[in-house]
């Protein structure tokens, strides 16, 4: 097959496989987060799921979750997380950039419950916003941990629309994010209502284990009332 009609069908099988679309904006949200723009039509996306961007060619994919999406342009906050491949590419990517991606995808989305208990940090935050706003008046509790006061994004208007006992704010001052002994404790000191409702915990694997260990030992949630999402972990890769 000659090397041109060989990249014509590669092209092809990317266009059926992948979304192209283009950068809108860029602009810096926090000290470590940036706010991506991309221009991109026709996509159906229910709040909390993802996209794999490109970051290094159509092998190297990084999962970003979905801020909102208004029919027209997807927005991305993007964390600045190590200094890997997503990390480079939140760096230098600059309006009028080219990127290609898959479709929104995953299951770590809301369900009908009675009240709804979200849990995480920084890597789970741009999940838990758009989950939270598509809730609208249902019973919501939450706590989320950052590194400083100076990372906090507004969360679904959390802050606006729950009482001071139902948001718990907690910061490390540079402690590890991994294994945190703090967003456990946190977890463990919420005054929630007697019967279970639905957790959504996501972030570092092994502080998203503890906590679902509290919730399913300490007081006695049914694992399926339990939904879990492992960004990451020191040292693994291939987690979302």
């Amino acid at each position: 097959m000659p090397l041109s009609h060989a990249r014509g069908v590669g092209r092809a099988l990317a266009d059926r496989l992948f979304v192209r679309g283009t950068v809108e904006d860029v602009d810096q949200i926090t000290r470590r987060m940036r706010r991506i723009t991309v221009s991109a039509s026709g996509l159906t996306w229910t709040p909390g799921q993802q996209i794999r961007v490109a970051a290094d060619g159509l092998l190297t994919r990084r999962t970003y979750s979905i801020w909102d999406y208004d029919g027209a342009s997807l927005e991305l906050r993007v964390l600045e997380h190590g200094e890997g491949p997503g990390t480079r590419w939140a760096r230098t990517v600059r309006p009028g950039d080219d990127v290609v991606f898959g479709g929104p995808e995953g299951t770590f989305v809301t369900r009908p419950s009675p009240y709804h208990l979200f849990v995480g940090e920084e890597t789970a935050s741009v999940a838990f916003g758009p989950m939270v706003r598509a809730l609208g008046d249902a019973p919501v509790y939450g706590v989320i941990e950052v590194d400083t006061h100076q990372d906090r994004i507004e969360v679904g208007a959390l802050e606006n629309r729950l009482p001071l006992d139902r948001l718990t704010w907690r910061y490390r001052e540079g402690a590890p994010a991994a294994s945190s002994a703090t967003l456990v404790a946190a977890v463990r000191e919420l005054d929630l209502p007697g019967e279970p409702g639905t957790a959504y915990v996501a972030g570092e694997a092994r502080t998203v284990q503890a906590v679902r260990d509290h919730l399913v030992r300490d007081r006695g949630w049914p694992r399926r009332a339990v939904l879990t999402k492992p960004f990451w972990t020191p040292g693994k890769k291939g987690l979302e």
